[in-house]
């Protein structure tokens, strides 16, 4: 069995053009496609119900993911935590989660205008005119929405806690 999941989970992670052809095909279905991106360094209870709300909106969901390169450029140094295969790898393992696709951009416009999804979604804690791709996918027709965050559920806050609980012993 596992080596099966393994397969499968591994099936899902796609390069930029094989996942713009799936895209096309997807269209040629008629299926909508919802896409989100972010570093998802840590995932948490956060990511989770975000990426299930994001699914919701469409038939398929499309995650670009950050490369290494780029999560430091935009984080910091010590950033990324997870490497980049393992993040894509828990996310393509996610059951709301259909493909993952790396990048190497700082922004995912570039991944946005390949694969021309329909639906393009964010935190809330970006306002609709800051978001990436936003024009591209209203200029088609599509629809950009954002999500509420869950609270207290971040990445900073886990490492927060962790350099916390460091500074006070409780890791050695």
């Amino acid at each position: 069995m596992g080596i099966s999941v393994d397969r499968e989970i591994g099936a899902k992670i796609k390069g930029r053009a094989e996942l713009t052809e799936i895209r096309k095909d997807l269209a040629r279905q008629g299926k909508t496609v919802v896409f989100t991106n972010g570093c998802f360094d840590i995932l948490h209870r956060g990511h989770v119900e975000y990426l299930l709300q994001a699914r919701r909106l469409g038939d398929v969901l499309m995650i670009g993911v950050n490369d290494d390169q780029s999560v430091r450029r935009l984080k910091g140094p010590g950033r990324p935590l997870v490497p980049q295969q393992d993040r894509a790898y828990l996310l393509a393992a996610l059951i709301m989660v259909d493909y993952v696709c790396l990048f190497p951009e700082d922004t995912p416009l570039q991944l946005i205008q390949s694969l021309q999804p329909d639906v393009l979604v964010k935190g809330s804690d970006y306002q609709l005119h800051e978001i990436v791709g936003k024009q591209t996918v209203e200029e088609r027709g599509g629809k950009v929405v954002t999500i509420p965050l869950v609270e207290n559920r971040s990445t900073s806050n886990i490492i927060n806690t962790i350099v916390r609980l460091t500074k006070q012993g409780i890791f050695d």
